[in-house]
């Protein structure tokens, strides 16, 4: 069992390494530039992802709503996480519709979507980033693989190392979120 752990560790830290690029360092502050501007100009964050990845889209969420590292007025921003929505959605116009139609119903010019896909292909993270083209929001993908389709449909993509698990992709996913809250409250005054 130890050698479980040990591996996983191991195999995190590769990850970590290889993701950790003057590149990848730059897409994330341009996504973080693309998210204070929307909320500097009062719009929103609005964020989707399936399973482990809605999880995450959904921490992104809270973590703004309420507190990252210090007390602070709320920030503008909303995980699609109702059941009852994306049921109904799901029901009546299938399961590939449930974000896209969140969009429709909410997002306005000048919001960002960040959309999250271990494989870039979720088919309805990908529905909900066209209806986000549409209605002139930006998109900020997080992926992973070959990033997809998404990698096409996005003003930023940042892509987590190649890793034959998801799990690998959603640990550096929960990374960028985190540095994500951070470089947004430092840039908005709001980290002392």
């Amino acid at each position: 069992m130890e050698n479980i752990a040990e591996k996983n560790f191991a195999d995190a830290g590769r990850m970590i390494a290889e993701f950790s690029t003057p590149e990848n360092f730059r897409r994330i502050a341009a996504a973080a530039g693309l998210m204070v501007a929307a909320l500097e100009g009062g719009g929103q964050i609005i964020s989707c992802g399936n399973g482990g990845s809605l999880c995450d889209a959904a921490h992104f969420a809270e973590e703004l709503t309420a507190r990252f590292r210090r007390n602070r007025r709320a920030l503008k921003a909303t995980a699609i996480t109702d059941a009852a929505f994306l049921t109904c959605v799901g029901n009546d116009f299938g399961f590939d519709k449930v974000f896209a139609r969140h969009i429709e119903a909410y997002g306005q010019e000048g919001d960002v979507l960040l959309a999250i896909s271990t494989s870039g292909d979720s088919p309805n993270v990908v529905a909900a980033a066209a209806q986000a083209l549409t209605k002139g929001m930006k998109v900020v993908a997080l992926t992973g693989k070959s990033g997809g389709q998404l990698a096409a449909m996005c003003d930023v993509e940042i892509r987590a190392p190649r890793s034959e698990f998801s799990d690998r992709v959603q640990e550096i996913h929960i990374k960028v979120i985190h540095t994500l809250c951070q470089m947004i409250e430092a840039q908005l005054g709001l980290d002392k």
